[in-house]
């Protein structure tokens, strides 16, 4: 799944997903205070902008230039709000401890012996901030799909949890039904769910 990759999906047509923030980040962060964020793997900028549109300051990466020039044209509204990179960030780790918000949507992170992939994105919260990483349930999916990759290859919220150890306080591990229905072609129903408070 490199930058080619992505580019050829979101190039495919002139607009992949809906434009509407994940349902899991307006369900868990509504109500949390805004601050500095982290979208690891903004896409078209769905959740990016509903965070900005709420008070954020957000550092939305993907690996697409395709996916991020459509984000920000969507974005006209809060310009200065929202920094768009192109990057990525299973071989280029974000700032340490600069978010107070580090949220995971279905990002694609493949698992690695060392966990230095992962270990980056958990570093990059902040004392006392955040981490929200959700995942489709892979539990009713084949070993491989028809494009050719392993669901099981990339790290799911439950073993993410796992690796956490001493100092985060977590307060959601779970499957839940989704907030509403995936996108069409995708036959996705749950999703995993963690949120986690790192200790300041």
């Amino acid at each position: 799944m490199d930058a080619q990759f992505w580019d050829d999906r979101y190039g495919s047509r002139t607009q992949l997903f809906s434009g509407d923030p994940n349902g899991v980040l307006v369900t868990e962060l509504a109500d949390l205070p805004p601050g500095q964020a982290l979208d690891a793997g903004c896409g078209e900028g769905g959740d990016a902008l509903w965070l900005a549109r709420r008070g954020w300051l957000v550092t939305a990466v993907d690996i697409s230039q395709v996916a991020l020039e459509r984000a920000a044209a969507a974005g006209a509204d809060v310009q200065g709000r929202v920094s768009w990179k192109h990057g990525d960030l299973t071989t280029t780790p974000p700032p340490t401890e600069a978010f107070d918000l580090v949220s995971v949507h279905y990002f694609p992170l493949p698992r690695r012996a060392d966990h230095s992939a992962l270990r980056g994105l958990l570093s990059a919260v902040a004392p006392g901030g955040t981490l929200l990483f959700v995942g489709h349930d892979i539990t009713a999916l084949p070993e491989r799909l028809d494009d050719g990759h392993v669901p099981a290859d990339y790290y799911q919220p439950a073993e993410v949890a796992d690796l956490l150890g001493p100092g985060w306080d977590i307060s959601v591990n779970e499957t839940r039904s989704r907030v509403v229905p995936a996108p069409p072609g995708s036959h996705h129903t749950h999703d995993t769910v963690l949120r986690a408070r790192r200790a300041r």
